[in-house]
This record gives C-alpha cells, structure tokens and sequence, in this order.
C-alpha cells in the first residue's frame, strides 16, 4: 500500500483531487496539516475541505498540529462528525517555527508530555488516531523511549520518517533505529524518507519484510508515475509521460484559478510545484529557471507551453 506524505502548501485537496485521474498506485494520503485552535468551529473553512463531496481523489486522512489535548480533541471529532473515520497526530514538523512553540517534531523529546496527551486524548476522540513522526528532535534515539508510550494506547499505526527534526532533509535515514522502532511496536508501522525509485523501495522491503504500507512525499511529487512503477512494474514512453504531465499541470493550473485571485497568486502557487515536478525533467534545472523568471499569469503560461512543446 502506498501513501502520499503531506507536503504543506503542494499536496492540498485540489492535487489530490486530480493526481488519480492521471496517475496509478496511491492509495492513501495523509493531507497537510491543520492546527487546532479553541476558536475552532464547525463550519470553519479548514473542516470544509474535509467534506467527502468536496474530496473525490485520493482517500485522505487529515493531519493535526497539536501540543493541546482539549483542543486537538475539539477538532478531531469534528473531522470525525463530517466523515474521517482516521485523523493523524502531527509529531514530525521540523520547521523551527513549528519546533520552537513546543508542536510537531518540537515535542519528540519530551516523552512525558507525549504520554500526558495522548493519556487525555485517546479516551475522548472519536475517530482512529495514527501518529506521523520523526526519530528525535536531536538525537535519533529519542524515538526509542515513545515507543512503549505509544503501545499502552490503541492506535491505527506510526509513520515513522527515520531522520531527527534537526537534519530536515538532509543527510542520510538511520534504518537501524527504525529497525529497533519496529521491533519494540506493537503497532502497524509505515516507512516514510527517501523512497525515489523502484529499487530504493525494494533495498528497504528486502531489509523490513513486515513493512506492507509506504509513504511517498519528494519521490511522488518529482515523478508521479513512481507509484505505478512500484505496483504495477510498468512504464510508459518519455514522450508519453510528458503529455500526461502537460494534461495534469493544465487541470492543476485552471483549477488554481478557480479559486486564487491575482495574477501573480496563481504564478506563485505554480511555481512553488514545478520545485518539485521540474525534477522530472532532464533538463528539470533549467525549465525552473525559466518559470521562476516568470511574474504574470500570461507571461507564465507563454513560458510553460513553451517548455511542453519543446519536450513533446
């Protein structure tokens, strides 16, 4: 099974929407995350793009950023009220600006904080819990001692990305301690980190044979054929490849203009994804540059017909 890894302000609910229409393999996503607040209401827009009808693509598993139980709860069973039967706790951010109020990777090292939330969450929420994490906010051992908190409670899995907050996405994955994190669960677990081909996923199946659920973020957004690649071992003609990008980048970009006002939103909304579906290319480098020179809507559509017609 595999799954498409939350990457904040690319794998939104429109992406998720149209990625199966034009590509095979995913199963499951787990969407960027959403902070819970005690002003948090129902009928609040961050619910909204939860509803099942406004969500058609990718089966989705909401992610919250939380370090208050009360709160995290209030939003859980309002997901759960709308129809996420799952939602998934946020222990893996490393963004400084998240680490420093105390959330995502930030808590990794405190284990009894951890044990205190999930001690008042888990008896109040409604929905399934899985928990998405790293190995340590600075040392990769850290993990080692939320494990068994993690076996007292009833959870639906653990993602675990087998790097420390600090090294982002840098450096190599430690699989040894993910091999220790594994062998101490007593939960499913799901591999996240560093999944970019066929072989890669299969040097780690070989090494974790328990492991049947994979997470795929980086990987899936430079090259999402990737996942059909893995189930399927199938591969369709370079030429053939690039007029299916062409079809998903035009679906993205009107679909984007549906809803952001101002030229310049929607050219920066696309940029931001040819960061990572400029790597698909071979001269991937190049055609960013291009883009990213680009200021207005006409400009950037000129630009990027051009690049297509060139590749195809």
């Amino acid at each position: 099974m595999i799954y498409l890894a939350p990457v904040q302000g690319i794998t939104d609910r429109i992406y998720r929407n149209l990625f199966p229409v034009y590509f095979k393999g995913v199963d499951m996503a787990i969407a960027p995350f959403i902070s819970s607040s005690k002003k948090m209401k129902p009928v609040n827009n961050l619910l909204r793009e939860f509803y099942p009808d406004r969500n058609t693509g990718i089966p989705t598993i909401p992610q919250i950023m939380s370090s208050n139980p009360d709160d995290f709860t209030l939003l859980a069973n309002a997901l759960y009220d709308i129809g996420c039967g799952t939602v998934n706790w946020n222990l893996g951010c490393p963004f400084p600006m998240v680490v420093k109020k105390g959330r995502g990777a930030g808590m990794l090292c405190y284990p009894d904080k951890v044990e205190s939330f999930l001690e008042k969450t888990m008896p109040a929420i409604k929905p399934n819990l899985s928990i998405k994490l790293r190995i340590g906010l600075k040392y990769p051992d850290e993990v080692l001692q939320l494990i068994p908190i993690f076996n007292q409670y009833p959870l639906y899995e653990l993602i675990i990305h087998p790097r420390t907050a600090v090294q982002m996405y840098e450096g190599e994955v430690d699989l040894d301690i993910f091999e220790q994190c594994l062998n101490l669960s007593k939960h499913r677990v799901v591999y996240n980190g560093d999944i970019d081909s066929l072989e890669k996923l299969e040097m780690l199946s070989k090494r974790f044979g328990s492991i049947k659920r994979w997470m795929i973020g980086r990987g899936l957004l430079a090259n999402p054929f990737l996942a059909e690649k893995i189930k399927f071992d199938t591969e369709k003609p370079y030429h053939e490849k690039i007029k299916i990008m062409k079809a998903f980048h035009d679906n993205l970009f009107n679909e984007y203009s549906k809803i952001l006002s101002g030229s310049s939103h929607i050219t920066n909304k696309m940029k931001e994804i040819w960061t990572y579906m400029g790597n698909f290319f071979e001269n991937g480098e190049k055609i960013r540059k291009k883009i990213n020179k680009t200021h207005h809507r006409d400009n950037y559509v000129d630009v990027v017909n051009k690049v297509f017609d060139e590749l195809i």
